[in-house]
C-alpha cells in the first residue's frame, strides 16, 4: 500500500461519505440542513453544498494519486485497478444519486454507465491479449467535463445561475456525448482484439 494507492482509498472514503449525506433521511432523527434564497430565485440547499466540498476533494485525490504514482514511480497494476474503480464509484454514484432527486435526466447515468460497462469489457479483452489502451482524449475530456458539471449541480449552478446559464447541464451533455465517441473510438481502434476473442470462444 503506497502513498499513492492511499489517496484511492481516500477517495473511495469520500464518496461513501458523499453518499450517506444525499441519502440519509436526516430528517427522520429530526434533523434539518438549512437553505438559503440568492436573489430571491436560488436556493441553495447546505446538504448538496457539503457533498460538493467532498466532491471537490475527492476529485482532487483522483489528480494527486496519480501525480504521486507518476512522480514517484509508483505505479502498480492493482494501483491503476483501483484507481479506476474509485472513479467509477464516485462519478456514477452521485450521478444517479442527482438523476433520483430530480437535478439532472436521468439518461445522463444511463448512457455514462452503458458507455463505462463497453469500455471495461474491451479493456478486459484486450488486457488478456497484453495490450494496454490508454485514455483517449476523449475521455479525458469526458471526465474533466464530469468533474466540473458534476460540482456546479452539486452548488446550484453558481455563480452561472445568477445570470441564467446552464452551464453545469451543458457541461453534462458534452460529458456524456464524449462518452459515447470515446466507446466508439475503443470499439474501431480494437475491433481486431475483440473479434478473435469472440473465435476463441466459439472454438472452446
Amino acid at each position: 500500500m503506497n502513498l499513492a494507492n492511499k489517496f484511492t482509498f481516500v477517495r473511495i472514503i469520500f464518496t461513501l461519505i458523499i453518499i450517506f449525506i444525499l441519502l440519509f433521511p436526516f430528517y427522520q432523527i429530526n434533523i434539518e440542513f438549512p437553505k438559503y434564497m440568492i436573489n430571491n430565485l436560488i436556493i441553495i440547499d447546505l446538504k448538496y453544498i457539503i457533498a460538493g466540498i467532498l466532491f471537490v476533494l475527492a476529485a482532487f485525490t483522483d489528480f494527486l494519486d496519480g501525480y504521486i504514482a507518476r512522480k514517484y514511480n509508483m505505479v502498480t497494476d492493482f494501483g491503476k485497478f483501483m484507481d479506476q474503480i474509485a472513479d467509477k464509484i464516485l462519478v456514477n454514484s452521485v450521478l444517479i444519486i442527482l438523476a433520483a432527486s430530480n437535478h439532472i435526466s436521468a439518461i445522463i447515468p444511463v448512457l455514462i454507465i452503458m458507455r463505462d460497462t463497453v469500455v471495461s469489457s474491451i479493456r478486459m479483452i484486450t488486457a488478456s491479449k497484453g495490450k494496454v489502451i490508454p485514455a483517449g482524449i476523449a475521455g479525458k475530456i469526458k471526465t474533466a467535463c464530469l468533474m466540473i458539471g458534476i460540482t456546479l449541480i452539486l452548488f446550484s449552478n453558481l455563480p452561472f445561475e445568477l445570470w441564467n446559464i446552464k452551464v453545469a447541464d451543458v457541461l453534462l451533455i458534452v460529458a456524456t456525448v464524449l462518452s459515447l465517441i470515446s466507446a466508439v473510438q475503443y470499439y474501431l481502434i480494437n475491433r481486431e482484439y475483440i473479434s478473435q476473442k469472440v473465435e476463441k470462444v466459439k472454438i472452446i
